[in-house]
């Protein structure tokens, strides 16, 4: 998997978290604005992996 991928699915991730715990402390308004960045970094991982794959460069040779 790219770089950039593994970084926005970290970020995904992260949202997803940081969107849970909005939620449970009842900032529903910035649980949503989470919610809304997870969403745009999942659509930036598939992106990334997709441009891997086409390239047929995934993942750089070991050194």
């Amino acid at each position: 998997m790219p770089r950039l991928a593994v970084y926005a699915l970290v970020v995904c991730l992260l949202a997803v978290a940081a969107a849970v715990v909005s939620f449970v402390q009842g900032s529903v308004l910035i649980g949503v604005v989470w919610i809304l960045l997870a969403g745009l970094s999942s659509n930036m991982t598939w992106y990334y992996v997709r441009r891997g794959r086409a390239s047929g460069n995934g993942d750089p040779a070991p050194r």
